[in-house]
């Protein structure tokens, strides 16, 4: 039982490089197993199908957030402090899996409806609904300002991945190492809370 895991882990981390790599189209499961060094016979005793493949391969990339995501939005604290927590999820994520935002971004333009059937499947749906409903409580209640969700979420997560999109082009523009890209995201991360704040934060009244 051990090894059967073992095995279907591997499957898993490489599948997901390929993915990312090439896109789904781009992989075939002949591709998973070749690179896996087994057999097809093999490869379709864990996984079905490439939709089933998919799932495993999504689910091992949410579950790298997951948890974090959890325990952010359970805990006390205020918006603002889990808004800059979950920025330092996602940074390092990312600045771990540089190649992730182009592929999420890629397999949303490939079929939404498959992405977001996959996503529905996993705990990250639950994740974004607890945000969603916690957010539009604080904006009920006067602590947020009101602004569409919209909004909200393409403000954040386009500062989020856009670094990551363009790594290249800044890279070649203003970065000789990934020392300095680094720094950069420490200083971006600050960027991004003050935009945030901006955006949400509700002004007290003059006296």
């Amino acid at each position: 039982m051990k090894n059967n895991n073992i095995l279907e882990e591997k499957i898993i981390t490489i599948a997901k490089q390929l993915f990312i790599e090439r896109g789904f189209d781009g992989t075939s499961m002949s591709d998973i197993a070749a690179a896996a060094d087994i057999n097809r016979p093999t490869l379709h005793y864990y996984f079905r199908t490439k939709d089933k493949m998919f799932q495993a391969v999504f689910q091992s990339i949410v579950s790298i957030v997951s948890p974090s995501l959890q325990k952010i939005f359970t805990e006390e604290g205020s918006f603002f402090d889990k808004i800059e927590k979950v920025i330092d999820v996602y940074i390092s994520v990312f600045s771990e899996n540089p190649a992730l935002p182009n592929f999420i971004l890629s397999e949303a333009n490939r079929d939404i409806d498959h992405l977001i059937l996959t996503v529905k499947t996993l705990p990250l749906a639950e994740y974004i609904n607890r945000a969603e409903q916690m957010i539009q409580k604080e904006m009920k209640e006067g602590r947020l300002k009101e602004v569409p969700i919209s909004t909200l979420f393409l403000t954040l997560y386009s500062m989020l991945i856009f670094p990551f999109l363009s790594k290249k082009v800044l890279s070649c523009m203003f970065f000789e190492n990934e020392e300095e890209f680094r720094i950069f995201l420490l200083g971006w991360k600050q960027n991004i809370c003050n935009q945030m704040k901006a955006l949400l934060e509700v002004t007290p009244p003059e006296r």
